[in-house]
C-alpha cells in the first residue's frame, strides 16, 4: 500500500520541469546519503523522483530547416 504522504510529494513533483526536478532529486539524494534516515520515506521519494526524471527524458524531434525563398 503506497504511503499517502509520498504520493502527495510525487504528485507535486510531477509538475516540475526537468532542471528543477533534477536539482530536487539530487538534493534529496545528497541529504539522504550524508545523514541516513533523517527524512522518513526518503528512499521511496528518491525512487519516485528518479522515475519522474526518466519519464521526462525524451529525445526531441529536430526542428525542420526552413529555406528562405529568393
Amino acid at each position: 500500500m503506497p504511503n499517502p504522504a509520498a504520493g502527495a510529494v510525487l504528485a507535486a513533483a510531477s509538475r516540475l520541469r526537468f532542471p528543477v526536478l533534477f536539482k530536487v532529486t539530487l538534493a534529496l539524494f545528497v541529504v539522504d546519503l550524508l545523514v541516513p534516515d533523517l527524512i522518513p520515506l526518503a528512499d521511496e521519494l528518491l525512487l519516485g523522483l528518479a522515475a519522474l526524471l526518466l519519464a521526462n527524458l525524451r529525445t526531441r524531434a529536430p526542428e525542420p530547416v526552413v529555406k528562405s525563398a529568393k
